[in-house]
């Protein structure tokens, strides 16, 4: 009996430590969410292209993940605030919220191009992700500070931000001036897209701390030298 219990279980073993890794064989195709690729005419096609839709036509094809889409409204950047502006794990709520500060920022452009003059019309921009990313564009510092100690005393040295570090740093101003008690009245997407307007037009509270960091960090310039020490 024991010879047989063994018998069945052993076959089970390399199987299980298989699907540890990977649950698909290395045979499978990687999936292609991009629209731009799918929409491409066989004369637009380069060599390698050619190649690769010919292996998919006869190869099998992983399944996309939950958080891969090619919908024209998908938008990392705003995808990023949206996790940023989440709290407790509420994203449908902040994602609503984004929703809505869209829509606003939408209608109060369209109302803006109508009550333009005719010459003035093609200044007023109508579309709310462009203003959301010239928003968040203009709010992104170029330097920072950084603690640095030198002969037991601490200082701060101007130092240039990566790309990850200066969008978070604009994405995090917008959603802590948009949640002061002193609109606390009023709603979060009315907040946000007033900021987001002021912040595209170079204006704002938000605009004004990237100012005033890089003015700290050109009063500290003498200190710069110490980055490389």
């Amino acid at each position: 009996m024991a010879t047989f219990t063994a018998g069945l279980l052993k076959p089970w073993t390399p199987r299980v430590m298989a699907m540890r890794w990977s649950r698909y064989n290395p045979y499978y195709l990687e999936p292609e969410v991009r629209k731009e690729a799918h929409d491409k005419q066989e004369t637009e096609l380069s060599e390698e292209e050619k190649a690769e839709r010919e292996l998919k036509a006869v190869r099998p094809i992983k399944a996309a993940t939950n958080s891969v889409t090619s919908s024209v409204f998908d938008d990392p950047l705003i995808s990023k605030f949206i996790n940023m502006m989440m709290k407790k794990g509420e994203k449908v709520l902040a994602r609503e919220i984004m929703t809505e500060t869209l829509e606003h920022i939408k209608r109060k452009q369209v109302e803006k191009y109508h009550k333009a003059p005719e010459e003035k019309r093609e200044e007023v921009e109508c579309n709310p992700y462009t203003i959301f990313h010239q928003g968040i564009e203009n709010c992104m510092p170029i330097v920072g500070l950084a603690s640095i100690k030198r002969g037991g005393r601490v200082y701060q040295v101007p130092v240039p931000l990566k790309d990850s570090r200066r969008r978070f740093l604009a994405m995090k101003w917008m959603i802590m001036e948009c949640r002061e008690n002193k609109h606390r009245r009023v709603p979060m997407y009315e907040k946000l897209s007033q900021e987001l307007l002021v912040a595209a037009a170079k204006e704002g509270v938000v605009f004004k701390k990237k100012v005033e960091m890089h003015k700290m960090a050109e009063s500290n310039r003498a200190y710069a030298h110490y980055r490389w020490w």
